[in-house]
């Protein structure tokens, strides 16, 4: 597991940044953490990173928004207000997942066991100044161990 501190929001996009330079289709990142640790500032950097021009906002009521104006299509969930893996179903979860493009699940902690196998965690935990954040980073899987390796 890795490890990084940032100290200003900007910093935490700019990791995002440097994290989506390594994406590719099929990839999924798994994030977890409180309210308002920074999840979807992470998200924001990726988005950019990827050449997404949009607005990227967390689609907590949504639940999914697809970006397809980047690169590669970017698939943001935000599982918060779900409540069963059932639901999952609903979503359409499987049809974007592990596709063709990133998927980037916000709250997966809820839903362990529906995340496939081979994915990239991420917590983001609040640090102790008012805009230091923790990020560890967790691979599952050779790709992602691969990748860590690229952002030591």
């Amino acid at each position: 597991m890795l490890q990084f501190s940032t100290n200003e929001p900007e910093a935490t996009q700019r990791f995002g940044k440097e994290l989506a330079a390594r994406l590719q289709a099929g990839d999924v990142i798994c994030l977890s953490g409180d309210l308002g640790a920074g999840k979807t500032l992470l998200v924001q950097g990726m988005a950019a990173g990827m050449g997404i021009t949009d607005d990227v906002t967390s689609p907590t009521f949504t639940i999914l928004q697809v970006y397809d104006n980047g690169r590669i299509p970017f698939y943001h969930f935000d599982l918060y207000r779900l409540d069963t893996s059932r639901e999952l179903e609903n979503i359409g979860f499987e049809e974007y997942v592990g596709t063709d493009g990133v998927a980037v699940i916000e709250w997966a902690d809820k839903f362990v066991e529906a995340m496939p196998e081979n994915c990239l965690w991420i917590e983001i935990n609040l640090g102790q100044g008012e805009n230091e954040r923790i990020i560890y980073v967790k691979p599952e899987g050779e790709r992602f161990g691969r990748l860590c390796e690229e952002l030591r």
